[in-house]
């Protein structure tokens, strides 16, 4: 059975690797539940040009039509869809992560908050012990940032700011986006190829290792 994965987009500078993660995710064959705030919908329009409908039915259908020579299934909700499954405890998906997460949802999530279903769903996922994954962009970070982190990572999410290495040598920035979206699908256990692991050997290339890149 396919992995459910819970994706919500917010308002935080790095609308790319989110989208990249959704069309990684789908193409792994997983079934994404995608939540998506009133600021993401501006963050994807000035970073990439991309019109993020407020109406999760249209969204819904543009981004099926977008992804629909891949494997996996696509649930769109808007942010007071209190009925959507991921509002549950008893509907869980098996992970969730926020990316980009902005410091606003970041510190509801740490205060227990669930004003809309993005927080609801992120403090369900906790609550029944499922794998929460925050990718939070900001820089530099105050002390009220670093410790909701630290507090959210008792709770037992992960912290994964994107921060890329270049040991890899990127070429483009499509490779910097995909370095972060790969570290973002080992938290979730799903397969993937965008990355070069550690110690790996090609076989095209006389059983030398390939480049690190853990």
């Amino acid at each position: 059975m396919s992995e459910t994965v819970c994706l919500a987009l917010t308002g935080a500078s790095g609308m790319p690797y989110g989208i990249r993660l959704l069309e990684c995710l789908l193409g792994a064959g997983c079934r994404v539940q995608l939540l998506y705030s009133q600021a993401a919908q501006i963050v994807a329009r000035q970073e990439m040009g991309l019109e993020l409908p407020s109406r999760a039915a249209e969204l819904q259908a543009t981004l099926r039509e977008r992804y629909a020579a891949l494997p996996g299934t696509l649930a769109v909700f808007g942010r007071e869809e209190w009925f959507a499954p991921v509002a549950s405890g008893s509907n869980p998906p098996d992970a969730m992560v926020v990316c980009p997460c902005s410091m606003g949802t970041l510190a509801a999530i740490a205060q227990g908050l669930a004003d809309n279903l993005i927080e609801r769903a992120a403090d369900v996922v906790l609550k029944e012990g499922r794998r929460l994954v925050l990718v939070p962009r900001e820089t530099p970070l105050s002390a009220i940032h670093l410790e909701n982190m630290l507090r959210l990572s008792r709770a037992g999410a992960v912290i994964l700011p994107p921060n890329p290495g270049f040991y890899h040598r990127p070429q483009s920035v499509e490779a910097i986006v995909d370095f972060v979206v790969a570290r973002i699908l080992d938290q979730l256990r799903v397969p993937h190829a965008l990355m070069r692991r550690w110690g790996e050997v090609d076989a095209a290339d006389g059983g030398a290792a390939r480049a690190p890149t853990a």
